[in-house]
């Protein structure tokens, strides 16, 4: 049908549309399938900045009772310092697995995800989403790691020349005008925390996982995907088909694509990569943000490529009665028993 919206055009093009490496339309096997579909994924994620030393500084130090919670600022790369909650349970029996811990969307970034409780506002943000993730993982036996992905928290460009605009989009196209992407740098910066992981005395580098909210779950999504030193993985409240979330409702922002993804993938493709590894989704019947049916079809077709894989038990469900939020209820366990 012709129309003068490109709005029309979008969805006209997502309802006719079948991502070229769509593991379900690609006809291979699924270790052909991975190679093919890992290096495009790689391709099209670009250059990421040059690596420099760590130089990790820890500014300051909280006794929780029984953890402990560290304001640890590191240097990424040239550019870059990356601020992060590094939580540590102090009752440990040598190292203990680490979990790399993503925020989603929303004013306070990794301060909710590490629990800190410092304003009626917070205390809301991080009861509205069972938020503090962070700090419950750390009081469960793990060394937990939350930064700001950049944009958020204290990496928030403190001057908005461009107001009442999408800082992510703003600096989507501002990296696109040199070909690097918010998404590729935020998946940099995590490796860069698995590096600092790596040093921890308390942490063991060989037992790590990832666990995000929202455009956490976005992030824990593709940076398991491309990053093996991740072993497991809890997305929460993602992998929902781009033509819905995405092409319908706008719901999403520059930080959670770069150019040609749908080209080539949808979100369950991404999901799909981190197969065989352990991955358990988490989905909310009455999700506001994201909707249930949506959600439960990507992860129907994330289960169908760990099948393929000849690992459909490694893939798990966490389906609750709330929103756009973590549950709780499997994670713990789920990563008790993979780590």
């Amino acid at each position: 049908m012709s129309s003068f919206f490109l709005g029309d055009m979008w969805n006209e093009m997502a309802a006719g549309h079948t991502p070229e490496l769509s593991f379900s339309h690609s006809g291979m096997s699924f270790s052909e399938w991975r190679e093919t579909a890992l290096a495009k994924l790689t391709e099209l994620l670009g250059p990421e900045p040059e690596p420099v030393d760590l130089s990790p500084s820890v500014e300051s130090e909280e006794d929780l009772g029984d953890v402990v919670r560290r304001r640890v600022i590191l240097h990424t790369d040239a550019c870059t310092l990356m601020p992060c909650w590094v939580t540590v349970p102090k009752n440990r029996d040598g190292k203990v697995p680490a979990i790399l811990c993503s925020h989603g969307h929303g004013p306070f970034g990794k301060n909710s995800v590490a629990g800190i409780r410092n304003s009626p506002e917070a205390e809301a943000d991080i009861e509205g989403s069972n938020y503090d993730f962070g700090l419950q993982m750390a009081r469960e036996g793990f060394v937990t790691v939350a930064p700001d992905l950049r944009g958020f928290g204290e990496r928030r460009d403190p001057f908005d020349p461009i107001p009442n605009r999408d800082p992510c989009n703003v600096n989507f196209i501002k990296g696109a005008l040199f070909g690097i992407y918010p998404m590729t740098l935020n998946i940099f910066d995590f490796r860069r925390c698995i590096d600092y992981v790596e040093t921890l005395p308390e942490a063991d580098a060989d037992r790590i996982g990832m666990m995000g909210l929202s455009q956490g779950g976005t992030m824990t999504t593709f940076t398991t995907a491309v990053e093996p030193r991740i072993k497991a993985c809890d997305i929460i409240g993602y992998v929902n088909p781009f033509s819905g979330f995405a092409v319908r409702d706008g719901n999403f922002c520059g930080s959670q694509i770069v150019p040609g993804i749908y080209r080539y993938f949808d979100t369950f493709d991404i999901a799909g990569l981190i197969a065989p590894r352990p991955c358990l989704m988490e989905m909310g019947r009455n999700d506001d943000c994201f909707r249930f049916d949506e959600l439960y079809r990507g992860y129907e077709e994330t289960r169908a490529i760990y099948e393929a894989a000849g690992v459909p038990d490694l893939i798990e469900a966490d389906v609750h009665p709330g929103g756009h939020a973590y549950s709780g209820v499997k994670a713990p366990g789920f990563f008790k028993k993979h780590l």
